[in-house]
């Protein structure tokens, strides 16, 4: 009997999990799961290029899976697991594995009190949500409410004022995204969005939910109300592994992993992409998650590698942290982890006449950067992030990235 592995997941983490397998030479048999009816999209362009109307749905499909030798399954959301016989549950059957990659990625927050199910209460994190976006958008020209102030509300925010949609941004705290960009670019980037149109309502909640067939109403907790055609709800995400209790494994926001990316307690499962909590210890041994678009690339592709070595003298999953965010036609670009920095420093530009970036600072050294619209000189010094926290030794030196996505690692950015 040859050896099975089944991938839970079949968005870019399954995808490219699925590729790094088939090119490292494993010729068993490969199951990919997937609970969405089609196959992987470009998720970052959710809430920028597919709501403007830039680009089209097909437009965001990644290369078809059908092109690897794998069995896919579209709707067919894996329901349970049960570690100790190496079976995951579907619906209506049971799915025996030699090896697992859980590759479930995130679900939106829910917000409590919001009617959550209504035609004009949305959330963005998968194609249809947009489209039902679209939908409402469509049959209504008034305000649009976004509640939420993080990377998902801000760039809904900014792709629909580039719709020339009137928009309320409504969030807990001031100025934007402070917790992740610091305090200085946060009051940049608040000022930006103001300057673009955006009413911002910043320190303040809903108190009250009034739907109706065309419009919602909304009540402040001061009193004050308003009426928009339809709202956005962008509060956040949490790791999508209620199918995963009563396994045993070990959950801590996310499926908690070793360096490795194997499942902490096991040497038949690993976790890659959004659902993953794993130390990076190229920065320090907590775990983490790291929710962004190039991280599911690069780990997958760890991950299936580290799956077939196993967990002993498989190397450590050790990135440089790099996420990128478009509002209001800038790039914001983000490498190593800022949030650890004690201080900051200007770092100049390589390239002359081209703005400066952020540096921050802990204990004398680089441990992140910010860029606006600045990207040869964050290429510059992300190099020198990675040089001065190099990874630990390892037993031996990980795989080279295939040739075919050289280029999607350098888009990421």
């Amino acid at each position: 009997m040859s050896e099975r592995i089944v991938i839970a997941g079949a968005g870019l983490a399954g995808l490219r999990a699925a590729e790094r397998l088939r090119e490292l030479g494993f010729d068993g048999e490969l199951v990919v799961l997937g609970a969405e009816p089609g196959i992987a999209y470009h998720r970052p362009a959710l809430s920028k290029q597919l709501l403007t109307g830039g680009v089209s749905r097909a437009d965001t499909l990644l290369a078809d899976p059908l092109e690897v030798d794998a069995e896919w399954r579209f709707d067919t959301p894996v329901t349970a697991l049960s570690p100790n016989r190496q079976i995951v549950h579907l619906r209506d059957e049971e799915l025996r594995y030699d090896g697992l990659i859980i590759a479930t990625g995130v679900e939106p927050r829910r917000m409590p009190g919001a009617p959550h199910g209504h035609p004009r209460i949305v959330v963005v994190r998968t194609l249809s949500d947009t489209i039902a976006l679209q939908r409402a958008l469509a049959t209504n020209p008034g305000p649009v409410a976004v509640i939420g102030d993080g990377f998902i509300g801000c760039e809904v925010a900014s792709s629909l004022r580039e719709m020339d949609r009137d928009v309320v941004l409504i969030g807990r705290g001031r100025p934007l995204l402070a917790d992740v960009l610091g305090p200085d670019i946060g009051e940049w980037l608040t000022a930006l969005h103001t300057a673009r149109g955006v009413r911002l309502e910043l320190g303040t909640t809903i108190r009250r939910w009034r739907p109706a067939p065309t419009t919602v109403g909304l009540e402040f907790t001061d009193g004050r109300a308003i009426e928009v055609a339809c709202v956005v709800v962008a509060v956040g995400s949490v790791p999508a592994v209620s199918w995963l209790r009563g396994a045993k494994l070990p959950l801590d926001d996310g499926v908690v992993c070793g360096p490795t990316c194997h499942v902490v307690g096991s040497s038949t499962i690993v976790a890659a992409g959004d659902v993953a909590r794993w130390p990076n210890l190229r920065y320090d041994p907590t775990p983490q998650r790291d929710e962004h678009w190039l991280n599911a690339v690069e780990m997958s592709r760890a991950a299936a590698q580290n799956l077939l070595t196993g967990p002993h003298g498989a190397p450590a999953y050790t990135p440089v942290p790099r996420y990128w965010s478009e509002q209001h036609g800038v790039r914001i670009q983000v490498a190593g982890r800022p949030g650890l920095a004690t201080d900051t420093v200007l770092l100049e530009s390589p390239v002359p006449g081209t703005r400066p970036i952020t540096g921050f600072v802990r204990q004398g050294k680089l441990v992140g950067l910010i860029g606006l619209d600045s990207p040869a000189a964050v290429l510059h010094w992300t190099a020198e992030l990675a040089r001065q926290h190099p990874a630990p030794a390892q037993h031996q030196p990980p795989a080279p990235v295939h040739p075919r996505h050289h280029s999607e690692a350098v888009a990421g950015y």
